[in-house]
C-alpha cells in the first residue's frame, strides 16, 4: 500500500488536472458525486501536487490574480502593514 508522499509523487499531471475539476464541480468523471472526506483528500492531494512539482503561484489552486491591466496590483499587498491615521475632529 502507498503512503500519501509515495502516491504524490507517482501522481501523473492527468490524475491532477482530473482531482481539480472533480473538486470544482463536485462530482467525479463518472458523475458519482464526491463526499466531503474525498473532496478534503483530494484537495490536500492536489496541493501537495503542486508543491511537489513547484508549479508557479498563478497556476495553484486559490490563486488570485491581483495584477490590473496597467500591470499594478489591486489594492494593498496583505501581508504589508497598514498605517493607521487617527483624525481628531
Amino acid at each position: 500500500m502507498l503512503s500519501f508522499n509515495e502516491m504524490i509523487e507517482s501522481m501523473t499531471h492527468d490524475v491532477y488536472e482530473s482531482m481539480k475539476t472533480s473538486i470544482e464541480i463536485g462530482k467525479w468523471p463518472n458523475g458519482q458525486p464526491l463526499t466531503a472526506a474525498q473532496k478534503e483528500y483530494s484537495l490536500k492531494a492536489v496541493i501537495a501536487y503542486e508543491h511537489l512539482r513547484n508549479l508557479p503561484e498563478e497556476k495553484r489552486v486559490g490563486f488570485i490574480d491581483r495584477t490590473r491591466p496597467d500591470g499594478n496590483q489591486h489594492g494593498c499587498d496583505p501581508l504589508q502593514p497598514e498605517v493607521l491615521k487617527i483624525l481628531n475632529s
